[in-house]
């Protein structure tokens, strides 16, 4: 018992010690979490319409639709009336492909309504381009060339070219391209703006063409 009393003493006489490195220790705790305790927060996600107008803009003239065509084309060309008309006709492959151009979406197209809800002008679906696969087309026939089948052969490739577009257009491929939009935009639109994104036609208010001075 008698060898317990020195230690005993040390521990008296330690204990301001103890304790003050104790009040220490929280105090610096508290002024820690209270001064660098905000940068273990997530930022706080502003979202505006610059935020959203970068992000669609940085798209550009995205490809939606992909239209294949294959056609037998006859064209005809009439040369004097007193001859027959020279005819050509193709085995033609083709493709036209539709596409949005994001980057004339601008400010007045973003209309933000409350604090869930989000408005987006998207601008006309278009046939960004067309052609003809001119490795898979060919030269079925002529007649009544007249020595000038290279000149009838490259007016019948432009004009069947003319028609690829025609049928894209008349195949609907417009109406699938905005389709396509809304499916690819607006999810990722409501994942950057956490709010319900609704997709409307853009419209353009055209100034009416002035008559011409006689």
């Amino acid at each position: 018992m008698y060898f317990l009393m020195p230690l005993i003493r040390s521990l008296f006489r330690l204990l301001p010690f103890i304790l003050l490195f104790l009040v220490g220790w929280y105090v610096w705790r508290h002024v820690n979490d209270s001064f660098f305790g905000a940068d273990d927060k997530q930022p706080e996600v502003i979202v505006n319409h610059n935020t959203i107008l970068t992000t669609v803009e940085e798209l550009g003239r995205m490809e939606l639709v992909r239209f294949n065509f294959k056609d037998v084309v006859e064209y005809e060309k009439e040369v004097s009336r007193w001859i027959p008309n020279s005819k050509v006709m193709l085995i033609v492959t083709g493709e036209a492909v539709g596409c949005v151009d994001f980057t004339k979406l601008t400010e007045q197209d973003i209309h933000f309504q409350g604090d869930s809800l989000v408005q987006i002008s998207l601008p006309e679906p278009e046939v960004c381009y067309y052609k003809i696969d001119h490795n898979k087309s060919k030269v079925f026939s002529k007649e009544n060339t007249y020595f000038q089948d290279a000149d009838l052969v490259q007016e019948s490739y432009r004009y069947a070219e003319a028609n690829v577009k025609e049928a894209a257009i008349n195949s609907g491929i417009l109406q699938q391209t905005k389709v396509n939009a809304e499916k690819v935009l607006k999810p990722m639109l409501e994942e950057i703006t956490g709010r319900k994104v609704v997709l409307v036609p853009q419209h353009r208010i055209q100034n009416p063409e002035m008559p011409k001075k006689r």
